[in-house]
């Protein structure tokens, strides 16, 4: 790791960006349950404690809330249906996405509030600047509210934006209250618009074809995959960084306030009914370069994340943490976490996750029902617990306090 790097100080405003190096994938599917709107306390579930720093697992039929020390449940929720999970921006609550639209989910106090934003195919879930931003995509409807405003139990007051067509997207709200949103249709995607604080449009580019995903890095640089690169959003300008290759796919993106430099992933093969590339992108936002560097290992769309100080995380099929300095694409470490593994066919089957917090990198197993905590630095597993069932998607709370 760079000496730049390794001495960075990671501010609040960074943790977040970290944290928020979510990995991004489609919405929930069209076949998951129509019966996602219960979501009940199961039978045996007990008035709790609130959990400090909690994390959320999805399993088949509901959600784990669990401690964020011990790694252990301390309340089952069930919720039929494909459900997903992100930070909600704050250091209690996630959003979970049903086939029914958004619901907001009080991790700490261990319930489901009555904080719901309807709508079918609820996709992207961003948080940056203070704002967290949930794009459903079978309405287009783009949703911006302060996660502080959470803790109310009411729903936040917060600006919305309809897009001109409902399109698999993502949108971002910057400091200065510029939002920028992905532009296209349920059969093609094209690029960006960036719109003022009063959502009059003030930039445009449609110069990225198969448009999907998005980090932020330092110095508030955004960027967009493509097929055939990225775009970025800069200091009021687009640039597009060309991929090497004809068709090169970056959809998915890691980014921290830490770094100047968006981690992605990279495909080659628009004709493969799954293509595992072995190789990263590492997207320079200040050069506009882009470099690819190849781990000799496979991996999957929830296999990016982003270290406290910057660094680059991408696990493997091999099983192993790799450590990347993203400055000079140097794999300085690799962290032997779980068994090998293959993604499978269906984006919506279970495989090992990563989720990121400060410090820590959360690693899930489903072939063995196993969690397990990872120092980044000293390369330690800290904790494993065996769960009662396989679980799928892996998030938890921006932060603690």
């Amino acid at each position: 790791m760079s000496k730049a790097i390794r001495n960075r100080a990671l501010t609040g405003t960074a943790l977040a960006l970290a944290v928020s190096a979510v990995l991004t994938a489609c919405g929930g599917g069209d076949d998951a349950s129509s019966d996602a709107k219960t979501g009940k306390d199961s039978p045996s579930a007990k008035p709790a404690k609130a959990v400090k720093n909690p994390l959320v697992a999805t399993f088949d039929g509901g959600l784990y809330i669990l401690d964020g020390e011990s790694l252990k449940p301390a309340r089952t929720i069930e919720l039929p249906g494909f459900n997903r999970v992100n930070p909600a921006g704050d250091d209690s609550h996630v959003i979970v996405s049903t086939d029914a639209g958004f619901r907001v989910l009080d991790a700490a106090e261990q319930t489901l509030t009555d904080i719901t934003y309807e709508g079918a195919k609820p996709g992207h879930v961003v948080r940056h600047a203070g704002r967290t931003v949930l794009f459903t995509d079978g309405t287009g409807e783009v949703n911006v509210f302060d996660p502080a405003d959470l803790s109310n139990g009411t729903k936040p007051e917060g600006r919305s934006y309809s897009s001109a067509e409902p399109h698999h997207g993502v949108a971002i709200e910057l400091s200065n209250g510029e939002l920028l949103s992905t532009l296209g249709t349920e059969e093609k995607r094209t690029g960006a618009l960036v719109l003022d604080e009063n959502n009059k449009e003030i930039r445009r580019n449609e110069n990225c074809p198969g448009v999907h995903g998005e980090a932020a890095a330092q110095g508030e640089a955004v960027a967009v995959g493509c097929e055939d690169g990225v775009l970025i959003y800069k200091d009021g300008k687009f640039t597009k960084v060309d991929a090497p290759d004809e068709y090169g796919r970056i959809g998915n993106q890691a980014g921290s306030d830490a770094s100047p430099v968006i981690l992605g992933d990279y495909k080659t093969d628009p004709d493969a009914e799954l293509e595992r590339p072995t190789r990263i992108s590492l997207i320079d936002t200040e050069s506009a370069k882009l470099r690819l560097v190849d781990l000799g290992t496979s991996y999957s769309f929830r296999s990016l994340g982003r270290g406290p100080h910057g660094e680059a995380l991408v696990l493997g099929t091999d099983g192993t943490l790799h450590v990347i300095d993203p400055e000079t694409g140097k794999v300085e470490k690799k962290i032997p976490v779980v068994d090998k593994w293959q993604e499978p066919l269906d984006w919506q089957q279970a495989r090992p996750t990563l989720f990121v917090r400060d410090h820590t990198a959360y690693v899930s197993e489903p072939g063995k029902r196993k969690l397990h905590a990872v120092d980044i630095e000293s390369g330690e597993k800290v904790t494993s617990v065996t769960l009662p069932k396989s679980t799928n998607e892996l998030s938890g709370v921006a932060a603690g306090h």
